[in-house]
């Protein structure tokens, strides 16, 4: 396993994460769950991603009773949550990112996952009805009690980002870390044209989520379309609608055919390509079965296979290259 900054911060993270949502506590059982996480951190995956939402709260009592089994010591792994959506309450006060539910939202995750404290914790959304300020002072007080190590944002923009770092730096407060975006070969412009000035100020990490666009990425949809899964869940109608045009595929296709000869699958493939940005801290995988996982583990190792011909390649399949500001 290879390692990176996550950001400017000191510390370490493993290039390919492990991620729980739409899975744990949900789409598999509590065995495989364990299964999934043991091959993971077996083979260097130190960060397990979470969040209060994720199955209500079942995906991280689930994570919760593994780490407890497991023994692990502490030091070894970090494991996040995440902090806006509630784990199911829709009372006032129940979501969003108040200092209330900040607070309540934080020992409540604490609980679940059976941890003295979170190595990291996001602002799943922005909350438009809560000062950032507000916001950022209860993060700072949460670091001072030693609940939480590092926080961060998921889905923010570059703008809001920013507005959270001036209120820091103003009340010489901990400004958040990291940013959890979505990034893949159809999903670029925040990662490599939005964030591109916050890289630069504030030394942004990302932990970036859906590297497969919900298994579109993968040879598996590229025939007919298969049972049990992630598109075909009750609920994600919209998902599978969005993810499978015709121009997708028919990129899918191609691109599946250049992993082919040279020498890769699809999944590895996309997932490399995330890495060869710099700016990606880590890769947070998604599995339902430990032999998907176990391919998707080795996809660091494809990094040397992209060269600037096969990237270029690539670039010519997709299409969809960002246009980068004029500045």
């Amino acid at each position: 396993m290879e390692y990176r900054r996550l950001g400017k911060s000191g510390l370490q993270v493993s290039v390919l994460s492990l991620g729980s949502w739409l899975t744990f506590g949900k789409q598999i059982s509590d065995t495989v769950a364990q299964k999934l996480m043991e091959m993971a951190y077996e083979q260097g995956v130190n960060f397990f991603d979470n969040a209060e939402i994720y199955a209500r709260g079942e995906s991280e009592r689930v994570m919760g009773k593994i780490l407890k089994k497991m023994k692990w010591d502490r030091s070894s792994y970090l494991v996040s949550s995440k902090v806006f959506f509630g784990d199911g309450g829709q009372k006032p006060n129940q979501t969003g990112l108040s200092r209330k539910h900040i607070f309540e939202a934080c020992d409540a995750a604490l609980k679940r996952l059976n941890v003295d404290y979170l190595d990291l914790y996001f602002c799943h959304r922005p909350d438009k009805n809560t000062p950032i300020s507000e916001t950022v002072w209860a993060m700072n007080h949460l670091i001072q009690q030693g609940k939480i190590l590092y926080w961060g944002t998921s889905e923010w923009s570059a703008q809001e980002i920013m507005e959270a770092h001036m209120v820091a730096r103003e009340a010489r407060l901990i400004g958040p870390t990291m940013e959890q975006p979505q990034y893949n070969m159809f999903h670029r412009d925040k990662v490599e044209v939005e964030f591109g000035q916050v890289y630069k100020t504030v030394g942004l990490g990302t932990t970036i989520w859906s590297p497969l666009a919900s298994g579109v990425l993968t040879n598996k949809y590229l025939d007919k379309f298969p049972k049990d899964t992630r598109l075909g869940m009750e609920g994600l109608e919209w998902l599978k609608e969005r993810s499978l045009s015709h121009e997708r595929m028919e990129k899918v296709s191609k691109l599946n055919q250049l992993a082919g000869e040279i020498g890769t699958t699809m999944p590895k493939l996309a997932i490399a390509w995330c890495l060869k940005n710099p700016n990606v801290s880590t890769v947070i995988l998604g599995a339902s079965k430990p032999e998907h996982l176990e391919e998707t583990l080795q996809s660091f190792q494809e990094l040397d296979k992209l060269d600037a011909t096969i990237l270029d390649q690539i670039e010519t399949i997709l299409d969809n290259k960002p246009k980068q500001p004029q500045f």
